[in-house]
């Protein structure tokens, strides 16, 4: 059964009051700015809004459009959104240049430890060398070797 002419008018004012309601900010909890909002704020379906009130779903993607081009922020999660967006991205950023420099300081620490390795080789390599030096005795070599204390 068709609507009657007050039934129509009746959701028609329901439509055009929650667009206002829309664009004015107040956004129910857990909704949006959006089409799917609107249907359930005026008490229809999304069908019945795109089939039977299109040019009022039209209308209000217009103010909406013209509300956000005018610097307007009907809902207040669009600034919020952006701005998380914005900081997601610089710390994105930040993150990746934070590995570089720890893949860098890997590097580094590797190579610096190869080092360290080769000098603790040659320090051991000389220490036996000393050793076995100073457990030779020494002949021949007259007052010259008399203060010479051997290391340990």
């Amino acid at each position: 059964m068709a609507p009657s002419l007050e039934q129509r008018d009746q959701s028609e004012r329901r439509i055009r009051a929650a667009i206002d309601r829309l664009l004015a900010g107040q956004i129910p909890p857990g909704g949006a700015c959006d089409v799917k909002t609107l249907a359930h704020e005026a008490g229809i379906s999304r069908a019945s809004l795109y089939r039977t009130w299109g040019h009022l779903k039209d209308e209000f993607e217009k103010r909406r459009s013209a509300a956000w081009a005018s610097g307007q922020q009907p809902d207040p999660r669009e600034p919020r959104i952006a701005r998380l967006r914005d900081l997601n991205q610089r710390l994105t950023g930040k993150l990746a240049h934070t590995h570089t420099e720890l893949t860098q300081l890997r590097e580094r620490h590797r190579l610096l430890l190869s080092v360290l390795a080769a000098k603790d080789d040659e320090v051991q390599r000389l220490r036996r060398e000393l050793s076995t030096v100073a457990s030779v005795p020494e002949q021949g070599q007259g007052d010259d070797a008399k203060g010479v204390v051997p290391l340990r």
